[in-house]
């Protein structure tokens, strides 16, 4: 079901990085994502995907996970993306991609979740410098990574509690929790 694929599709930030993803995997994520509506249909997003290891290994210090967790510098090394999608958009064709990038991201992060791999879409991201190790254009501007990979933690949603923290976090034994707004709490008639 749908629904539960989307349950499934959870932010992974810890990943097998030993199990890398081929890049006709990623090439499939990125067929989703040519298939996914966007704006006036002018499909101004490019795509770069990497999954050779000398590369992955370049992009990761680029890239910011897990704001929230203050005492976490990130992935550690064998626990890193095993592959990256990053969505360009081409200024040639378009000035704002906002909702195309965002649709596109989450049409390949449930594409990757259908194939048991997992993701996180990064926002925060050192743009200029992966720009320039990637030798792009100037007129493709960087506007996410997608963090690509075998998940390698377990991650739950549960309620809001009483005091309506939103911010996720692990507990003693490495599990991800993220709390998430009641449905009641969405619905406004």
């Amino acid at each position: 079901m749908f629904k539960d694929l989307v349950s499934k599709s959870r932010s992974y930030r810890r990943f097998d990085e030993a199990v890398r993803v081929p890049r006709a995997t990623l090439v499939e994520l990125v067929g989703l994502a040519r298939l996914a509506p966007c704006s006036a249909n002018l499909q101004g997003l490019k795509f770069f995907v990497v999954g050779e290891k000398d590369l992955t290994d370049k992009i990761f210090p680029l890239l910011k996970f897990a704001g929230y967790l203050r005492d976490w510098a990130g992935p550690a090394e064998g626990e890193r993306p095993a592959a990256y999608i990053i969505v360009l958009g081409d200024e040639r064709i378009k000035q704002q991609f906002d909702m195309d990038a965002g649709i596109a991201a989450q049409t390949i992060m449930l594409g990757a979740a259908e194939q048991n791999l997992g993701g996180c879409i990064l926002s925060s991201v050192k743009r200029d410098e992966l720009a320039a190790l990637l030798e792009l254009p100037a007129y493709l501007e960087v506007l996410v990574v997608l963090a690509l990979g075998k998940p390698a933690e377990k991650v739950v949603i549960e309620a809001l509690g009483s005091a309506g923290d939103i911010k996720y976090y692990r507990d003693g034994e490495g599990v991800h929790h993220v709390p998430k707004r009641s449905l009641e709490d969405l619905i406004v008639n």
